[in-house]
């Protein structure tokens, strides 16, 4: 049971060590834990102002991260406002992310499919999957509709 500031704390970093949390997730995390929440509140406030808690550097890593899998930033966008960041934030860390999302999306259909298909079975269900994955249907629709030229 975390209850005292320096095992709040103690535990904190360790998370932190692992990977980067945003602050509701590190914050559930310790009251899972036994943590008494206003306790809580407080070492977080101190890891912030320390610089080893940052939003920032969370939704950085966390939009990578879920890229790196394929992941669009429709579905990026949507599992990061469930886990409680601000939906502005979420938007501009997206908009100043250093991804290429048609290359991904691309390297995405790419990997998973053979290719090229005048099938219209076999491109409904290759824009079910991509869309499923995050991708825009604008996006998928261009993607599909230039596949000849991979």
């Amino acid at each position: 049971m975390l209850d005292t500031p320096v095992s709040i704390r103690r535990s904190a970093m360790n998370l932190l060590a692992r990977r980067e949390h945003g602050h509701v997730e590190l914050a559930r995390k310790l009251r899972l834990r036994g943590a008494d929440a206003e306790m809580i509140e407080v070492e977080l406030q101190r890891l912030t102002e320390d610089g080893l808690l940052s939003e920032e550097r969370y939704l950085e890593s966390y939009i990578r991260s879920r890229a790196n899998e394929g992941r669009g930033p429709m579905r990026i966008r949507e599992e990061l406002t469930q886990r409680g960041l601000d939906r502005a934030d979420v938007e501009r860390a997206l908009n100043e992310a250093d991804v290429d999302w048609d290359e991904r999306l691309r390297e995405l259909w790419q990997r998973r499919f053979d290719g090229y298909s005048a099938d219209l079975k076999e491109k409904a269900k290759q824009s079910r999957f991509l869309a499923q994955r995050g991708y825009s249907v604008d996006a998928i629709r261009q993607l599909l509709d230039r596949q000849g030229e991979f």
